[in-house]
């Protein structure tokens, strides 16, 4: 009996359209990660989290928000068309003005950004100033030529962002404040404070809550015990009035760095205490974890096991719980200087810029010293997006 070879082809044989051929497998296209189990399963805990941040479209915009945030404070005095210190008795209270891209002339239509002039008219009853439109136009360009500044304090130009064709000439998008400052370029330089106040409070809660915390839930006992009776401590002291307390014993005539390292600590007293916790309750969960246990078994020293093999293992949580104590940092110093305690001037920040929207005239007469309202408005609701989504995507398996 001999044995004999049958050729049959994938037409013939029913069963041979479910098995791919395995020259087919090393040709196939990138897998998506949300549709491929496989790839998932070998998927490091960082790409894990990075997929399923993106899911979350709102953290997503509003991560791009905080990014533009931070990219005009590190290039604020590029984008700032003027002076932030420079008062104009001319401008008093200026209305803003709108960019307008479409310019209507006799010769037709053309594509250039320009901001109709104001002439200022006083009442000669009431000798009340305001401003009226005019029929004449103030041509805006790009990379144009205003005042002089120092470009992170290494050279001075007096390129910017955008300006007037005619350097003798002014505009105010957001208006100007009563001094005849122009309230964008003020902005521009107060987020340069504000979102770094956030970063700098953050980053000394960081060091405090990762430290103490990690000791207190690494060792335990006596040490534990006066670490949470610190906590305690500094949990039920009323937060406002200390920090009123603490900022209004500040000397007013420091100099402006000294009065925003000191406003940076005294934001973050309190903000490092929860922080403690969570890792205190994280470390007394995996101190005698199996991988724990190996690398002391190993020799590794405390140091290693604490900063290489627990630490990472919570960097995730303590990145979302960063990202949402940032905007509880802005708002606090936001509020010192709003009540006159926090940062004084010539600093500009948006609380200090808030503190001049604090008498009815400016209800009345000028809204627009409002508008860093605003920006601590979009400011801290993109922090809380943010960190929702890094919250959520902190536990990949759970979604």
């Amino acid at each position: 009996m001999s044995d004999t070879t049958t050729n049959t082809t994938p037409e013939d044989d029913p069963h041979s359209a479910a098995l791919p051929a395995e020259s087919h497998l090393h040709d196939a296209p990138a897998i998506d990660p949300d549709k491929a189990p496989d790839k998932v399963a070998i998927a490091s805990q960082w790409q894990l989290t990075w997929w399923a941040f993106k899911r979350h479209r709102l953290a997503v915009f509003a991560l791009w928000i905080i990014g533009l945030l931070y990219l005009v404070s590190i290039f604020a005095e590029f984008v700032a068309p003027d002076d932030p210190t420079k008062q104009n008795r001319r401008a008093v209270y200026h209305p803003p003005q709108m960019i307008h891209l479409i310019d209507r002339t006799d010769e037709g239509i053309r594509i250039r950004p320009y901001v109709w002039k104001m002439d200022r008219q006083r009442d000669p009853a009431s000798l009340a100033v305001s401003y009226v439109k005019s029929e004449e136009k103030i041509y805006l360009t790009l990379f144009g030529r205003g005042a002089n500044y120092k470009f992170w304090g290494l050279w001075e130009t007096d390129r910017h962002l955008f300006a007037t064709q005619d350097p003798r000439e002014k505009f105010f998008i957001f208006g100007a404040d009563r001094l005849g400052r122009d309230m964008f370029s003020r902005i521009l330089y107060g987020t340069r404070i504000s979102m770094s106040i956030g970063l700098v409070g953050v980053a000394i809660s960081l060091v405090l809550g990762i430290t103490l915390g990690g000791l207190s839930g690494y060792y335990g006992g006596r040490v534990d015990a006066v670490i949470q009776r610190m906590i305690e401590f500094v949990l039920s002291l009323p937060t406002i009035p200390i920090w009123l307390a603490l900022a209004a014993s500040l000397p007013p005539d420091w100099p402006i760095y000294q009065q925003y390292f000191v406003i940076t600590l005294i934001v973050s007293l309190v903000g490092w205490t929860e922080l403690g916790r969570v890792v205190r309750g994280r470390f007394l969960a995996m101190k005698n974890d199996d991988f724990v246990i190996a690398a002391r078994l190993d020799g590794a020293s405390e140091g290693r096991i604490i900063f290489r093999h627990m630490l990472p293992s919570l960097s995730s949580h303590i990145i979302a719980s960063l990202t949402l104590a940032i905007p509880l940092m802005i708002l606090a110093e936001t509020g010192l200087s709003f009540l006159g305690l926090g940062l004084q001037p010539p600093a500009i920040s948006w609380g200090v810029l808030l503190k001049e929207a604090q008498n009815i005239i400016s209800i009345s007469q000028a809204p627009w010293l409002f508008i860093p309202g605003g920006f601590v408005v979009v400011a801290v609701l993109a922090f809380n997006f943010l960190g929702d989504g890094m919250r959520d995507a902190a536990d990949p398996y759970g979604h």
